[in-house]
């Protein structure tokens, strides 16, 4: 079930049997020469959309902007600054509490998102430690390559040149749910350098093509789709347990 495409009534019937929901997050920027700007937004959206066709699950919209500030030296990349991250995931929160909410599960696709998503947590909670009360809500976050035997399929099927910037995996996942928008480009070299994340103007120069020690030639959407259906049979699991939990209050 997908939020946006509900109605208010749909939504207030799906709280009379569930209170979790998905919230696919993620960041627009570059993904190297081959690698849409998407896609750090697109792969936790598509596994969420996939886990929902088989699966009595709610997807909200997709947060489609995050920290992504050390790839400006590209075109195309969009950014918030932690600050504006951090207040819009609390009003996201806020927003989702309000209704009856309470299992919020972000599905992140961006390592730079992490620790402001955990902040915001922080956040959320602290209102209710200072007003000494049960927040009744909480919250989990699941990056999508953690989520139960995906790392292990990409290490199967990429088991050098994944690296950890514009990866043959996350590249795969986009080939396969946008086949008409894959693109070509030669790699020189063929896996790229790896190294520290500082800003932009010295991300550009370590990694002149974007990539971190990857090697995306290696995708195909016939392994994207593998990914893709382990990581949404995972997520259930993984929302499944996660609104089983009890909350104290």
């Amino acid at each position: 079930m997908l939020l946006h495409l509900s109605t208010w009534a749909e939504i207030e019937q799906y709280l009379k049997r569930s209170r979790a929901i998905v919230v696919p997050i993620g960041s627009n920027e570059q993904h190297g020469p081959t690698g849409l700007l998407g896609t750090d937004w697109l792969c936790p959206e598509i596994i969420a959309r996939e886990a929902e066709k088989t699966a009595d699950i709610l997807v909200a919209p997709t947060f489609n902007i995050g920290m992504a500030q050390h790839h400006l030296g590209f075109p195309g990349t969009i950014s918030l600054r932690p600050s504006t991250f951090i207040a819009a995931i609390g009003d996201w929160i806020r927003s989702l509490a309000t209704h009856g909410f309470q299992q919020i599960l972000f599905l992140n696709g961006h390592g730079g998102n992490i620790a402001s998503i955990e902040a915001a947590f922080s956040e959320a909670y602290v209102e209710a430690s200072f007003a000494k009360r049960h927040a009744g809500f909480a919250m989990k976050l699941c990056n999508w390559w953690d989520l139960e035997g995906v790392g292990e399929l990409a290490r199967k099927q990429f088991p050098e040149g994944h690296g950890s910037h514009a990866t043959p995996s996350e590249i795969a996942i986009t080939q396969w749910a946008y086949p008409d928008a894959i693109k070509s480009a030669d790699y020189s070299p063929k896996i790229a350098p790896s190294g520290p994340i500082r800003e932009a103007l010295d991300f550009r120069a370590r990694y002149p093509d974007g990539r971190m020690g990857s090697d995306p030639a290696q995708a195909s959407p016939e392994k994207g789709g593998e990914l893709v259906r382990m990581a949404a049979s995972s997520l259930v699991r993984e929302l499944n347990a996660f609104a089983s939990e009890p909350l104290p209050g």
